[in-house]
């Protein structure tokens, strides 16, 4: 099951959402909605978290949460694993309440907050379950516009500090922004990775964030590869002309970028076992080298070949270690060559020859 990937730092600021098991309700009257709140609140007071914005549904919530700490995955855990005791005991009920992990998109302040934020106070016009925001009982819109008593776990003071200094004039240009987004294109077809929404720079500067994670397969290669190129500047038509270079970009968009084989034919306009023949030959001719390498550097290191297929089997170096070492023909290869160790990581005993 893929696993997304989180991105936490002191002050970043998140969308999440989390939706009810088989899209079931994850509340069934007003004092879920209310115990909801409290344990949110909790949460806020224990983990240091200030909620923006709020809209509870009957079958998944939206929370706008920033963390000074960074801790988003642990306040997470304790927000949707108490509320599940609670409403299990309340309604004689076993078995989770929520559908698989949470979701969460990282939100650049400055340029997209506020956005996110009207976002979720018009979920229920958008669901059709109320002409007006203010209709909905159970979002933040009220508490922000001025309309409502604010439920503690809310922090007011930001959005209506982006509107004014004074309170009842922030308030009305609030009310404003927020009606002004009905019917509006929807937010999240600027989102990278499935996980980041912000400007360029903001994107650039999380790079960090993602490395060592490519080989992680379990994680989407959307988010394993951001800001990967697009393929039509790995393939572009300059280089796709002559056979050779075409045939090592293909590889290069496939093992270094994580584009699927579908993707890099669809481009192309080939057809998809066009480029699956070609990747076989590609990968023929690299064990063809690493063969003659083996045979080079047995004397040195003491390989036997059930080592050298072991290896191969259990990825004890990744595909990128070996294009390298097939590229330096000077360098030893990057694999382990510590006995023990090998022997832990096959799990049987390493015996050279």
């Amino acid at each position: 099951m893929a696993r997304p990937l989180r991105i936490e730092y002191d002050g970043a600021v998140y969308h999440v959402t989390s939706r009810g098991n088989a899209r079931r309700p994850i509340v069934k009257d007003d004092k879920d909605f209310q115990t909801f709140l409290d344990i949110l609140q909790q949460v806020n007071k224990r983990y240091n978290w200030l909620c923006h914005a709020y809209c509870l549904m009957n079958n998944h919530y939206h929370l706008v949460i920033e963390t000074p700490d960074g801790n988003l995955s642990k306040g997470m855990r304790q927000l949707n694993g108490i509320y599940t005791q609670n409403f299990n005991k309340r309604h004689r009920r076993v078995g989770h309440i929520f559908q698989g992990r949470y979701k969460a998109i990282l939100i650049q302040k400055e340029s997209h907050l506020l956005e996110v934020c009207r976002y979720d106070v018009l979920n229920p016009v958008r669901a059709r379950m109320a002409e007006q925001p203010e209709q909905w009982k159970w979002s933040s819109y009220r508490a922000t516009a001025g309309k409502g008593r604010s439920h503690p776990c809310l922090q007011t003071d930001w959005i209506l500090g982006q509107f004014g200094r004074r309170k009842r004039q922030a308030e009305r240009s609030y009310r404003e922004f927020v009606k002004a987004g009905i019917g509006l294109k929807d937010i999240w077809e600027d989102v990278q990775g499935q996980s980041i929404l912000g400007e360029e720079g903001f994107v650039e500067q999380l790079i960090n964030y993602v490395k060592g994670y490519e080989e992680i397969q379990e994680i989407p290669k959307e988010q394993r590869f951001l800001k990967r190129p697009v393929l039509e500047e790995v393939l572009h038509k300059e280089l796709i002309r002559d056979k050779k270079k075409r045939n090592r970009k293909i590889k290069e968009a496939v093992e270094r970028y994580g584009y699927s084989q579908m993707e890099v034919a669809h481009y192309l306009k080939m057809h998809y076992s066009t480029a699956n023949a070609l990747m076989i030959q590609i990968w023929t001719a690299l064990i063809a080298i690493l063969v003659l390498k083996y045979l080079k550097f047995r004397s040195t290191f003491g390989w036997s070949l059930s080592n050298l297929v072991a290896m191969l089997r259990y990825n004890l170096f990744t595909y990128r270690d070996l294009w390298q070492w097939i590229n330096n023909p000077y360098e030893p290869p990057p694999i382990v060559n510590d006995a023990e160790q090998l022997s832990f990581r096959l799990g049987y005993s390493w015996t050279a020859s």
